[in-house]
């Protein structure tokens, strides 16, 4: 099968790989439909997360078709066409019948604090991803969730974690009726959480970035303020301006490790790796909510540690709440949003990109080329009508 392969920082190829075949009777071998390309996965093409392997097939937000299934399979049967969540998980652990699918105890031998997900380095479990032709999904009876009937697969792909993930964010923060929220990073997430904070009561929503079509993007999607961080001498100092002096009710990092808008950051944390990445987003959170407030993180960070003024959050007395998003808790809610025409999905996609492609698909998302938003991936054969395909600029 054709899959998406990472050979090196900067450098990912579709090459022919060998089927995946079933290893458990639990597992299910899916074709893949539709895949995206997310915002974490450039951590890996940039190879800032750990023990991401030569070879690794990456991919984590993915549609597809049962093809085959385990013996102990009871509630997938060949031909079901399904939205598979970015975490793996067993479905009875003692997370797991917490709802925190994220944090399953029972899917990654090679990490303590972290699950298991689709293509995201052998520190996340070294399982599969689904920038290819097929998967092997494990635990086929607890994950995959069938996609209703009238509902647009490329809405159907962005629940597998964009939409939730953007959702949680905001769920995260504790949004109160009439709260003003900043959220930084408008990324896909960022833009989702924006869309989502007013679903929680937001009486403000203000996204922080410095890319100008990303700002001129959430403005109208979210909607949203924005500010660019370009033109701010002081972060802090700059929403609390905006806030009558007060700092936000919410703040949401969206950004993670490779945040831009802090030289010192960006220096030890993503070129000497002496952090988990660049905290700034993080920075300007604390310090940037009001006394009492709320830090919703989602923005992905290494394992290891980040200088962050943790004394700033202590003495102001703020609540910080993070996690991978649980998907399968928030399903049914964001589908019944979806339908309703709520929240809009696919008007994230700007570009529709075949497999054979993938490689120019990351550059341009990386490089924030042709005002990129989000990169959908089309695999050959996939088997379901086709949006035009775009040819991507050299």
């Amino acid at each position: 099968m054709l899959a998406t392969t990472y050979r090196r920082p900067y450098r990912v190829r579709a090459q022919q790989v060998p089927d995946p075949v079933i290893e458990h009777p639990g597992d299910a071998i899916v074709r893949v439909t539709r895949s995206c390309i997310c915002g974490s996965d450039l951590h890996l093409y940039h190879g800032l997360v750990p023990d991401t392997r030569v070879g690794s097939i990456f991919g984590h937000e993915f549609t597809g078709v049962v093809v085959e299934v385990g013996s102990e399979v009871q509630h997938l049967k060949v031909g079901d066409h399904v939205m598979v969540p970015f975490n793996i998980f067993c479905g009875s652990c003692y997370f797991c019948q917490r709802e925190l699918y994220g944090n399953c105890h029972n899917v990654n031998p090679e990490a303590t604090a972290l699950g298991g997900i689709y293509g995201y380095s052998h520190t996340a479990g070294g399982y599969d991803g689904g920038q290819a032709e097929y998967v092997r999904v494990p635990f086929a009876d607890v994950g995959p969730t069938r996609i209703p009937e009238g509902m647009h697969i490329e809405d159907a792909v962005l629940l597998t974690d964009v939409v939730p993930t953007g959702y949680q964010a905001a769920e995260m923060g504790d949004i109160k009726e009439g709260d003003t929220v900043v959220i930084f990073g408008a990324g896909p997430i960022g833009i989702m959480a924006a869309r989502c904070s007013w679903l929680m009561g937001a009486g403000r929503v203000i996204v922080v970035d410095h890319v100008d079509y990303r700002l001129d993007f959430v403005a109208r999607y979210g909607p949203a303020e924005t500010v660019d961080f370009r033109t701010v001498d002081d972060m802090a100092i700059h929403i609390k301006k905006m806030t009558d002096w007060l700092g936000a009710d919410v703040c949401i990092d969206a950004v993670g490790c490779e945040a831009d808008g802090n030289f010192t950051q960006t220096l030890t944390g993503v070129r000497m790796k002496m952090q988990g990445g660049a905290a700034t987003a993080l920075h300007w959170a604390i310090n940037s909510v009001r006394k009492g407030g709320n830090i919703s993180v989602v923005g992905v960070y290494g394992p290891t540690f980040n200088a962050i003024p943790i004394g700033s959050a202590v003495n102001k007395g703020l609540t910080l709440r993070m996690n991978q998003a649980s998907v399968k808790r928030h399903l049914p809610r964001l589908i019944e949003h979806v339908q309703a025409g709520r929240i809009k999905p696919r008007e994230l996609i700007t570009h529709r990109v075949p497999l054979e492609a993938v490689d120019d698909a990351y550059h341009l998302f990386s490089a924030k080329q042709d005002q990129c938003i989000k990169a959908l991936l089309i695999p050959p054969n996939a088997g379901v009508p086709e949006a035009p395909v775009a040819t991507l600029p050299h």
